[in-house]
């Protein structure tokens, strides 16, 4: 049975038809979500490897899983999804205790971290809609996890068009609901988090010691005139990519984790491939105006202040280059539910070709550290 909310929709109809609108009008380019892919490929191991090895024992906690709460945010559903798939991942999205445990028993998931899916409060533009919006769905998230302590744990969503209410909605969230960080989709209506509104937002952070996941936006800030007349580039197969790792960098150099050093900030997609500019990114440090420029190369904070998660790239390869740069204690496992398969990641988690103590790490300790669980 799915678990639905014991609090009324919001008597908003004139910001949900704006939602919808933006949903059915937005370019190709977001709406071209990728099924998900076919299986990773495996590696051989023998009987002695493979004991206590994701989905043979070993704990798996899944940290980038989105849920939907249709009755507050409206769920975009065809207009932005591949043919065939928007249905079924917003019948996935809405779904707690049937289809979801099942997924996660199937494939050998002990926990997911549940976070709103994209489009989130972000996407409201009357800043009192979104702080009601935010505490209604922080409230319905806590109630899924008080159902199912031992399987879910939540970020918490955030109305970032209002800092001052966000930084009390964040102590609400952590304090009395009980929820382990925030998600949120990328830029605020156009504004980025180093802006200095947003600097009570990170004090709270650093103080409470809950990390930030900084995630895609389904509604990008503007539209990139390279992707135009290839859509597909615009999601996830490189635009979100680029516009959150750009988001990433603009808070190294906007001076957050100086300020705020405790800070810290969580990446998909294998960091958004920042790990693999890390030579890059230092090479050009010097050559920034040391009056703006952060105290530290970059490689620092990435190693410091941001962890990243396998969401959606199962490829050994890029785990290996990732624990190359920022080190196996800063990668976390993550599925991306329901847009990709939790067979092949926990496949991919578990042919990885790592020692059983850094396996450990990626597939729960890390998470169980960040998230004090």
């Amino acid at each position: 049975m799915t678990t639905r909310s014991s609090v009324s929709p919001l008597a908003a109809g004139a910001s949900r038809r704006r939602l919808l609108a933006a949903a059915a009008g937005a370019t190709a380019g977001t709406a071209a979500l990728a099924a998900p892919p076919a299986a990773a490929q495996t590696a051989t191991s023998t009987p002695a490897e493979t004991a206590g090895r994701p989905g043979r024992g070993m704990k798996v906690i899944a940290v980038e899983e989105a849920f939907s709460v249709p009755e507050l945010i409206p769920w975009p559903g065809a207009a932005r999804m591949p043919p065939g798939w928007g249905q079924e991942w917003g019948r996935r999205l809405a779904d707690f205790t049937e289809l979801r445990l099942a997924d996660m028993d199937e494939h050998g998931v002990d926990m997911q971290v549940l976070s709103l899916t994209s489009p989130g409060v972000e996407a409201i533009e009357d800043p009192s809609e979104a702080v009601a919006t935010a505490r209604r769905v922080n409230d319905h998230l806590a109630e899924v996890v008080a159902a199912h302590p031992t399987r879910f744990v939540g970020f918490a969503t955030l109305p970032l068009q209002d800092p001052k209410a966000s930084v009390a909605e964040l102590r609400r969230a952590v304090e009395q609901l009980g929820l382990k960080g925030v998600l949120h989709n990328d830029h605020v209506q156009g504004h980025y988090l180093d802006e200095p509104q947003f600097r009570p937002v990170w004090a709270e952070l650093e103080r409470l010691g809950v990390t930030l996941y900084l995630h895609p936006a389904l509604f990008p800030a503007d539209q990139w005139r390279v992707f135009q007349g290839h859509p597909v580039l615009s999601g996830p197969s490189w635009g979100w990519t680029a516009q959150v790792g750009a988001h990433a960098l603009r808070l190294i150099y906007g001076g957050v984790f100086d300020e705020f050093p405790g800070a810290s900030v969580t990446l998909g997609h294998m960091g958004e491939l920042l790990p693999f500019q890390l030579a890059r990114l230092d090479s050009r440090y010097h050559q920034a105006d040391p009056k703006s420029r952060p105290r530290h190369l970059p490689s620092h904070y990435l190693r410091h202040n941001l962890y990243a998660t396998t969401s959606g790239v199962f490829s050994h390869a890029a785990l290996l280059g990732a624990v190359q740069a920022i080190g196996a204690d800063r990668l976390l496992f993550a599925v991306d539910y329901p847009y990709e398969s939790t067979a092949e990641a926990v496949e991919f988690l578990s042919s990885a070709p790592f020692s059983r103590a850094d396996l450990t790490r990626i597939a729960h300790r890390n998470a169980a550290h960040l998230l004090n669980l």
